[in-house]
């Protein structure tokens, strides 16, 4: 079994511990106040864990640290601008080296 390896073990927690901490945000209530002394455990547990990878996650997390907190504690969320930005793109793929600009931008427009 994988979680008989004391590595794989490791992973495991961290990312169910990890998972829980960002399901607990979008859940709201109760668990907001207390997210932030959760994700600092976290971060120094993964930092220390032994295993390369999730180290290496954990570092570039905490380089942003404040961002990713925040990201946890405010209920905004950019979703739907980055939505709205992957389906233009998608259109300017589907229509790439096929049309001129003037149709680019009347597809676009019409499709906002």
């Amino acid at each position: 079994r994988v979680l008989q390896d004391d590595e794989a073990a490791k992973v495991v927690d961290l990312g169910r511990r990890f998972c829980r901490i960002v399901r607990s945000r979008c859940g709201g209530g109760l668990a907001m106040p207390s997210i932030a002394p959760a994700f600092d455990a976290w971060l120094s547990d993964a930092r220390a864990c032994g295993v390369r990878v999730v180290e290496s996650f954990a570092i570039t997390l905490a380089q942003d640290a404040a961002a990713v907190r925040a990201g946890l504690r405010l209920p905004w969320s950019s979703g739907q601008a980055e939505g709205q930005v992957n389906r233009l793109k998608l259109l300017n793929r589907t229509m790439y080296g096929r049309a001129k600009l003037d149709l680019l931008r009347r597809r676009f427009l019409l499709a906002a």
